[in-house]
């Protein structure tokens, strides 16, 4: 399946701002065996002084930018065709949960995709009781690690209430957990939290949803701006699994990536600092349609 992508994320200050220094994360990874990007344009107004392309420690395309003059907003956009392709073989069997505590002291991989790094606390995923006992209560002990994480994410799903008003980018896992509603953002670091409470290395991935379902499918949510979603470890033989909880279902060809993190802090679309005063406010557009539909 093929996809055309195209996004904008703008934002408008009250007032001019004298300089500006930003991070962007926005363009789809290319992944083996997984997706491939064939092309991608990434554009930014006011054209900046200085521009450097570079990819992070998780293997994210990041741009790094600084505006000198002043301006009254910064406006990025990506324009990007991207190829997601089927696994060629079914994937390995998924550890059983009650071996995986001894995988993960094993491993001695310190690489980015290490289950190392996505077991303890993070910025924005701390370890919270409250969503500990909820995952144990979901699970049994004779379930494989894939089964749980499906179980959890399903959990969560049926718990929880899509609400795109309900939170903010700032609103803590614990409180959306605790009004039981939220944004894809709050179902993924919530879900992290669980996984990672009960031993199940867990990390945060943001993304694209196609825009359109396919004929008789149902439109998924938060399809109208950029996505969040979970990958879990589910042993070294079957790696990652990666699944929906605001949609409950595994990550499908529907699910385009961009980036892979611990949680929203590592992979924002945009964060930086700038020089000015008065409030601001942005705005997002994203399509991601099948090539030859329009």
């Amino acid at each position: 399946m093929i996809y055309d992508i195209r996004l904008t994320i703008a934002t408008d200050y009250a007032g001019f701002a004298s300089a500006g220094r930003h991070l962007v994360c926005v363009m789809p990874r290319d992944l083996g065996g997984e997706q491939r990007l064939i092309a991608g344009l990434l554009n930014l107004h006011p054209a900046p002084a200085h521009r450097h392309d570079r990819v992070d420690f998780f293997g994210n395309a990041v741009v790094e930018f600084a505006i000198d003059a002043p301006h009254q907003g910064v406006e990025v956009s990506v324009q990007a065709r991207i190829e997601k392709t089927a696994p060629s073989a079914a994937p390995a069997p998924s550890l059983p949960l009650s071996a995986l505590a001894n995988a993960v002291a094993r491993c001695r991989d310190m690489g980015p995709d290490s289950p190392v790094h996505f077991t303890a606390a993070s910025p924005r995923v701390p370890l919270d009781a409250s969503m500990t006992r909820f995952a144990a209560a979901h699970i049994t002990s004779d379930m494989t690690t894939a089964q749980a994480i499906i179980a959890v994410g399903r959990a969560l799903h049926e718990t929880m209430r899509f609400d795109a008003a309900a939170t903010t980018v700032d609103t803590p896992a614990s409180e959306a957990f605790a009004k039981r509603h939220g944004v894809c953002q709050d179902f993924s670091h919530i879900m992290i939290a669980c996984l990672r409470g009960i031993g199940i290395p867990a990390g945060y991935v943001s993304g694209y949803l196609r825009t359109q379902p396919p004929q008789g499918m149902p439109r998924l949510e938060g399809a109208d701006a950029m996505h969040a979603w979970v990958r879990a470890w589910c042993g070294p033989n079957a790696g990652w699994l990666a699944f929906d909880p605001t949609n409950d279902r595994v990550a499908d060809q529907s699910h385009i990536i961009v980036a892979h993190g611990r949680d929203y802090a590592d992979v924002s679309p945009i964060r930086g600092i700038l020089r000015g005063s008065g409030g601001q406010k942005s705005r997002q557009s994203v399509d991601v349609i099948p090539l030859g539909e329009t």
